[in-house]
């Protein structure tokens, strides 16, 4: 007796531009609650028939998700609905939220149909100019070098001045960001903020290879818990705010980026705060991460 056939997939094969329109009906129907054909045609500039089509195809592959509400003219989001095409994603969410706030995306660029009352704190954007990110980029990609004129916050540095560096990768600190180049003055690894740089010129052959940067590619597990000077209520709702399921989150971190996380999360100023509300978590291996702070900055 020969072996059975497999079983065939009983889910159609998909073109992608198909699954693109069937993920963002469920994203309406579960950000917004419902979706009719218009939202659609003004998405995707698809014609009638096909948006017909696509609610058709979306309700065949899941019935169970979606019903018609004839008061609203649209269909809506059914009390069992459970995702298919789409993994709802609550950051990428706000962040298309803050875009739109920090006038970076407008409403049109988004799946979103209307946004809420929003407002963010003022954002004070370091100026990069794209011809130096453009030159930057390219240096990255070919392995070279470039001269910058760049002002330093050194004391030793009041003045710009052109130097030498081989850039290999980009940093965020949440407020600028920065190339990690080998700086051929010095001889080392270090960040350069991209928009002090005033100007910049000339390839040239590079000063190291990226995989000598061993402080960029090595990484410290910080681990952080809730203030245990707070209540047991607050440090339950630290520990789900930071989502620290079993009341201790470990967070790996670049050696290279450690000064700027130690900063971010005003770890750095823990100890002298009498308020533990104002610094609801710490860092529960301390002794090593001052020592691993201490030699990412050497």
């Amino acid at each position: 007796m020969g072996n059975a056939p497999p079983p065939e997939d009983s889910t159609p094969s998909i073109k992608w531009g198909t699954e693109q329109r069937l993920e963002f009906i469920e994203f309406r129907l579960f950000w917004e609650g419902g979706i009719n054909r218009a939202d659609i045609i003004d998405r995707f500039g698809v014609s009638v028939p096909q948006a017909a089509n696509d609610l058709k195809l979306y309700r065949d592959l899941a019935a169970a998700n979606i019903v018609y509400d004839a008061t609203e003219k649209r269909y809506v989001a059914s009390p069992e609905f459970s995702p298919r095409f789409l993994k709802p994603n609550a950051d990428r969410y706000l962040l298309q939220l803050k875009g739109i706030a920090d006038g970076i995306i407008g409403l049109q660029d988004t799946w979103i149909a209307q946004s809420p009352e929003i407002d963010v704190l003022p954002n004070l954007a370091r100026r990069v100019d794209p011809q130096i990110l453009k030159t930057f980029l390219k240096a990255v990609y070919a392995n070279r070098s470039v001269s910058i004129h760049y002002q330093s916050m050194s004391p030793r540095r009041t003045e710009p001045v052109w130097r030498q560096v081989t850039p290999h990768a980009f940093g965020f600190d949440g407020l600028r960001w920065h190339a990690r180049a080998f700086c051929h003055i010095e001889s080392k690894f270090k960040d350069f903020i991209l928009s002090r740089c005033l100007g910049i010129r000339e390839e040239g052959a590079p000063g190291a290879q990226p995989y000598e940067d061993k402080k960029w590619f090595s990484f410290f597990d910080v681990v952080l818990e809730p203030n245990p000077a707070l209540s047991e209520g607050q440090r339950k709702a630290v520990a789900m705010d930071f989502n620290m399921p079993n009341g201790y989150l470990k967070v790996p971190v670049r050696c290279a980026l450690l000064y700027y996380f130690n900063k971010r999360l005003r770890l750095d100023v823990a100890e002298f705060i009498d308020r533990p509300q104002e610094t609801p978590i710490i860092v529960v291996n301390q002794k090593e991460f001052k020592e691993a702070l201490i030699d990412a900055s050497a």
